[in-house]
């Protein structure tokens, strides 16, 4: 399932998520509610960006920056919107950053749209 942001990215769902993550559903649900991953119920069933992950594990810089786009104020779709879709000021989508270890960088714009 593809989502309208312009950053493509396939669309994991929990039995997904246990299945990659080599996980129980109990940790997957754990993982989301400490903000390790971030989900979407606007298609239905909850959903995360594949791209949130990185050789089966969550992106390590992606919980930090979770943290940051909710005191912001931001919900679970504006984070996710946010986070996938290219940002001027770094000049990528805020995800491919940080996957590129751009960690400081994404948190810094991040924490001035508060």
């Amino acid at each position: 399932m593809t989502d309208t942001s312009p950053y493509e990215t396939a669309w994991l769902t929990l039995p997904d998520l246990v299945e990659i993550l080599d996980e129980p559903l109990g940790r997957v649900r754990r993982l989301l509610d400490e903000n390790y991953l971030v989900g979407s119920r606007r298609h239905g069933a909850l959903r995360v960006p594949e791209v949130f992950l990185v050789d089966g594990r969550p992106l390590a810089s992606l919980r930090g920056t979770i943290i940051v786009l909710h005191d912001a104020g931001y919900d679970e779709d504006e984070t996710i919107d946010w986070l996938l879709t290219p940002e001027e000021s770094i000049g990528v989508a805020p995800i491919e950053a940080l996957r590129a270890g751009r960690k400081s960088e994404v948190r810094r714009v991040a924490a001035s749209l508060a």
